[in-house]
C-alpha cells in the first residue's frame, strides 16, 4: 500500500540490565531471608533439644514417662488434682504406668527464678540419694509441654496419709467433729525415731553432708502404715565437706538465701552460715511440737518465751500440763492401780523424749547432740517404752 515503513527503535541496553539485576537481587534476598529463617528454627530447636536433655543422667532402672503421660495422669493437671503448691512448682495426684499406681507429680514453674536449679538438684538426689525415710522419687520427665514450651517434672511416691501439719491440726475429714486425728504416743516415737533416722542419713551417710534447711511437719510425710518420710529434702539443700557437722563444717552461702520457716530455724540463723546444727534445732522444735500439739508460732509463746523455753521452764515437774492431753487419757478398760502404772510409764517416756527435744533445741550450736547420738537415744526410748522396760 506504498506506506512507509514503522521506525523500530532501539533497545535501551541499561534498562536491561538494571531489570536483569534487580531479578537476580530479588532472588538472592529471598533465599537468604529462607536460609535466616532456617537458621531460626534450627537453632531454635536445637536450643529445645538441648534442654529436653539437661536430665542429669540417672539409671537405666527409673522408668522413662513423657510430657502426655504425664497429662494423662492428671486429667490435663486439673485444679481437681492438685494437692500442694510452692514457691518453684505446683503438685497433682495422678495415676501412672500400666499398674495405675497412684503417684505425686511435681510440675516445676520455670519462669520463677531458681526453679531450674531446684529441678537439678532434686534430679542428683534421684540418682544419689535412698532411704526408707526419705520421700522416694520414682522418676523424672524432661520434655516439651503441648506448646512447645520446656517442661521439668518430677514423680514421687504419693503419701497416703498426708503430712504431719495436717494430721496433728487438722480434723479427719469428719463434718460431725472438729476433733483433731487421735495419734497415740506410739505412732508419735515411731514418727520422730523414722524421721531423726533420715536426718540422720542425710548428715552423716553421703558424699558429704547434706542439710535440709526447712524442716518442719508440712515437710514429713506419712504412708498408709504411719511410717513418716522426709520431703522437699533438696529444694534448699547444700553439700558441705565431710568431716563432723560441729567442726566448722559448714559453707558461706553469699549467693543463696538461707532457707527456713519462722518458728522452726534459731533466731541467730541469717548469719550465712548452713551446718547440720541448724537441722538438728529444726528437729528438736518439730519433736516438742509432736507431744505437745502446739505449733511454735501458738499465742502461748510469747513475751519471748519460744515453745522450747517453755517446755524448759515447765521440766520436769510439770510435764503433764504442758503435754497434749490425749497422751495421759486414763484407760476404762483397766484397773485404776494399772491405769496409773502405765500414766506413770508414759511420763517416764515424755520426759526422755522432751530432755532430747531440749538438747536439740539448744540456742548454742555446740551444744547440740548431732542426729547420730539422737537417733540413737530415740530409739532406746522407743524400745523401752513398746516392750515395757
Amino acid at each position: 500500500m506504498h506506506l512507509l515503513a514503522c521506525p523500530i527503535k532501539p533497545l535501551d541496553s541499561r534498562k536491561h540490565k538494571h531489570s536483569i539485576v534487580q531479578k537476580l537481587v530479588i532472588i538472592l534476598a529471598s533465599m537468604m531471608s529462607l536460609a535466616i529463617v532456617l537458621s531460626v528454627v534450627l537453632l531454635w530447636r536445637g536450643k529445645q533439644k538441648r534442654k529436653s536433655l539437661s536430665l542429669p543422667s540417672i539409671n537405666n532402672q527409673f522408668p522413662k514417662v513423657s510430657y502426655n503421660d504425664l497429662a494423662r495422669a492428671t486429667d490435663g493437671f486439673s485444679t481437681s488434682k492438685l494437692i500442694g503448691k510452692g514457691r518453684y512448682s505446683s503438685v497433682y495426684q495422678g495415676e501412672l504406668f500400666p499398674d495405675r499406681i497412684v503417684v505425686a507429680v511435681k510440675v516445676f514453674s520455670l519462669d520463677t527464678r531458681g526453679a531450674q536449679k531446684s529441678f537439678i538438684a532434686e534430679c542428683n538426689a534421684l540418682r544419689n540419694v535412698r532411704h526408707r525415710n526419705l520421700v522416694p522419687i520414682l522418676t523424672a520427665c524432661s520434655s516439651i509441654d503441648s506448646r512447645g514450651n520446656d517442661f521439668k517434672a518430677l514423680v514421687y511416691k504419693f503419701m497416703q496419709r498426708g503430712d504431719l501439719h495436717a494430721l496433728l491440726y487438722l480434723t479427719g475429714g469428719d463434718a460431725n467433729t472438729s476433733t483433731p486425728s487421735c495419734i497415740t504416743l506410739a505412732q508419735r516415737l515411731n514418727i520422730v525415731t523414722d524421721v531423726a533416722d533420715a536426718l540422720e542419713y542425710l548428715h552423716h551417710n553421703n558424699q558429704g553432708t547434706i542439710v535440709h534447711c526447712d524442716l518442719k511437719p508440712s515437710n514429713i510425710l506419712l504412708d498408709e502404715n504411719m511410717t513418716a518420710h522426709i520431703g522437699d529434702y533438696c529444694l534448699g539443700r547444700f553439700k558441705v565437706g565431710s568431716g563432723t557437722p560441729y567442726s566448722g563444717d559448714s559453707i558461706s552461702t553469699s549467693s543463696v538465701a538461707i532457707k527456713g520457716t519462722i518458728g522452726y530455724v534459731p533466731e541467730c540463723a541469717g548469719g550465712g552460715e548452713v551446718s547440720s546444727a541448724g537441722d538438728v534445732y529444726s528437729f528438736g522444735i518439730v519433736l516438742l511440737e509432736i507431744f505437745m500439739r502446739k505449733r511454735p508460732t501458738d499465742d502461748i509463746f510469747k513475751d519471748g518465751v519460744n515453745i522450747a523455753r517453755f517446755v524448759e521452764m515447765n521440766f520436769p515437774d510439770r510435764i503433764a500440763q504442758i503435754v497434749d492431753p490425749e497422751l495421759l487419757e486414763e484407760h476404762d478398760d483397766v484397773s485404776q492401780q494399772t491405769s496409773s502404772a502405765m500414766t506413770q510409764k508414759k511420763l517416764e517416756c515424755l520426759i526422755s523424749v522432751l530432755n532430747n527435744g531440749l538438747r536439740c533445741a539448744n540456742p548454742s550450736p555446740n551444744e547440740r547432740m548431732d542426729m547420730q547420738e539422737v537417733a540413737a537415744r530415740l530409739h532406746g526410748i522407743k524400745d523401752a517404752y513398746l516392750n515395757g522396760n
